[in-house]
């Protein structure tokens, strides 16, 4: 007769070996933890072409399921994410991952650098609302599809899927924009309304990249808040779009080991 009791321990102890086996969460590996947040309108799998390169040269990776419900909230997800890490950690943050990573990483004492890419940098109290809005360029909100509502006065926003691939992903291919516009994951209209909390790039070194032709943030937008924090290395990336990291992934990875070596 099968023991449930026993199967169920054995189970937990075969779990148990798997967490302490992971890459991810080891203790002493010889290089840090790449950390990776993805933004609004996107997934997981739009780092697919920036991990494949970092793991290759023996990086251990997270890519971040990002909630995208609230800075506040997602922060504090990603905080207990990076908690629970072993070693030194590399904080990479795409689009609306830039204020996430912002917030998340201040006062951790394991996270080593932060890389924005094509991402918002706030100070203190400044919304990503605010932020897109500072210079002139950005075409997100003719994009958006009609919101809907979550039934507490917050609604969900979309790209208009026929929309999507000159909006956010014009230097990627149609085939696969369209694919990336049927997988978006919403943002709240909330969460690009809420005040950012204390900026961790006042304390940790940070790295950052875009694409001149980037619909969602203006550029200039970008270069401002990648000088406001004094950013140990800017890369700009001619004719790339918002998702710089699916359309030039070598260039991403390039400047995210350049952080996870910078002394």
């Amino acid at each position: 007769m099968l023991n449930v009791k026993n199967l169920l321990a054995a189970t937990a102890v075969a779990f148990g070996l798997m967490a302490a086996q992971s890459p991810a969460f080891a203790t002493g590996t010889a290089k840090p933890t790449i950390v990776l947040v993805h933004g609004a309108f996107a997934a997981s799998d739009s780092w697919d072409g920036v991990a494949t390169i970092l793991q290759s040269d023996g990086y251990p990776i997270i890519s971040v399921a990002n909630p995208l419900r609230s800075v506040s909230g997602d922060a504090s997800y990603t905080r207990s994410l990076i908690d629970n890490i072993v070693g030194d950690i590399v904080l990479v943050g795409h689009s609306y991952g830039g204020p996430v990573i912002t917030n998340a990483a201040k006062g951790a004492a394991n996270v080593k650098s932060l890389v924005y890419v094509a991402s918002f940098a706030p100070e203190k109290g400044e919304t990503i609302a605010e932020l897109a809005a500072k210079f002139p360029g950005g075409t997100l909100g003719e994009a958006l599809a009609t919101p809907i509502p979550l039934g507490n006065g917050v609604n969900d926003l979309y790209i208009e899927p026929s929309k999507f691939h000159a909006q956010f992903a014009a230097d990627v291919p149609a085939d696969k924009a369209r694919l990336m516009a049927t997988a978006q994951r919403p943002v709240t209209d909330f969460a690009l309304n809420e005040p950012s909390g204390d900026a961790a790039w006042k304390d940790l070194p940070s790295f950052h990249i875009f694409g001149t032709a980037d619909k969602n943030i203006p550029p200039a937008a970008m270069t401002f808040m990648a000088e406001r924090a004094n950013s140990r290395k800017t890369v700009t990336i001619d004719g790339a779009s918002h998702v710089v990291m699916v359309s030039n992934p070598d260039a991403v990875a390039d400047l995210i080991i350049e952080a996870a070596t910078a002394k």
